[in-house]
């Protein structure tokens, strides 16, 4: 059986830390519980977490513990680090770039998949700033999203309708023209937004957001992608976006609390990128403590795994 690695495992699996006991010298007995927790559970305290206020350190760990490495989300642990990539990418934090592409690799995420959640926080930033910088009109941006549900909701309850979409011959987009042919047919409508873009630029815009948001075929998940670019869109912060990303994920299976947890998991990217950057951190000490973490997981959840495996033989003797 495939065995995914994941930091949560070690939440519910106690270790002794005689070896790598905490060494930090502190007379605030809550911290130092803490700190025990962190190390526990990580292998090291990082120094980043050293550097938070002591007097804060307990509630900023318990929630980091219980929503990213948490096993009892909807949201599985590649979803979340995704999400946090996105997030970290378009800040931009080097630090939170490296944290969630390596931990969303350990836990399952292809090359691919990183290069759509990257190109999908891209894709959130290009259309907030022109939206953002154009004033467009909420009301009319909110009608105009609206109207655009509704058909794809139309697709895909009425199979017959969507057949019939799928046999029409494709539209080659060359110009403006065949530009808004194509956002008509895949949209049901061409909102005003799209004729207000330079028409020099409207057709690569277009292709651009066709091929990676719209596109049916990316090895990520339409409601995934949309997560992603509600955790981005939610940060920005964007109205126009939230909106969109919301309503869209939705339409493509997001439960509340899917949503809820994705807004958390930027929110915490937001939170520790500025942590980060705000103590300056070593780079090059945030990556060698990063590898010092991984490397801890994947010994701890093979024991972990090589217990159960134990255990199950044990029963069927």
């Amino acid at each position: 059986m495939k065995l995914i690695l994941t930091i949560f495992t070690l939440i519910t699996f106690s270790i002794g830390m005689t070896a790598n006991a905490v060494t930090m010298t502190t007379t605030n007995d809550e911290a130092k519980s803490t700190y025990h927790d962190i190390q526990k559970t990580l292998g090291i305290v990082p120094t980043f977490m050293k550097a938070y206020p002591e007097a804060g350190i307990s509630a900023a760990w318990e929630e980091f513990k219980s929503v990213q490495l948490s096993s009892q989300t909807e949201l599985t642990v590649k979803e979340k680090e995704l999400i946090g990539l996105g997030v970290a990418a378009q800040i931009p934090c080097k630090y939170c770039v490296y944290f969630h592409t390596e931990v969303a690799k350990m836990n399952g995420a292809t090359d691919e998949e990183i290069k759509e959640t990257i190109a999908m926080s891209a894709s959130v930033r290009h259309w907030s700033t022109y939206l953002s910088g154009i004033q467009y009109d909420e009301e009319v941006f909110q009608k105009e999203a609206d109207k655009i549900f509704a058909f794809l909701k139309n697709g895909m309850e009425n199979p017959n309708k969507k057949s019939e979409m799928t046999t029409i011959q494709p539209i080659v987009v060359t110009d403006p023209i065949t530009a808004y042919q194509d956002i008509e047919h895949t949209l049901g409508s061409v909102p005003n937004l799209f004729r207000l873009f330079p028409q020099d630029g409207i057709v690569g815009a277009w292709k651009m957001m066709k091929s990676v948001q719209l596109n049916p075929n990316t090895v990520l998940s339409a409601k995934d992608k949309e997560l992603i670019g509600l955790g981005v869109s939610a940060q920005v912060p964007c109205s126009y976006c939230t909106y969109f990303n919301t309503e869209n994920a939705k339409i493509n299976g997001a439960s509340t609390q899917e949503i809820h947890e994705a807004l958390a998991i930027a929110s915490l990217t937001r939170f520790w990128s500025t942590v980060l950057n705000g103590s300056q951190i070593d780079e090059s000490t945030f990556k060698r403590e990063v590898g010092q973490v991984l490397k801890y997981v994947k010994a701890q959840s093979a024991k972990r795994v090589g217990m159960n495996s134990k255990q199950s033989e044990s029963k069927e003797e």
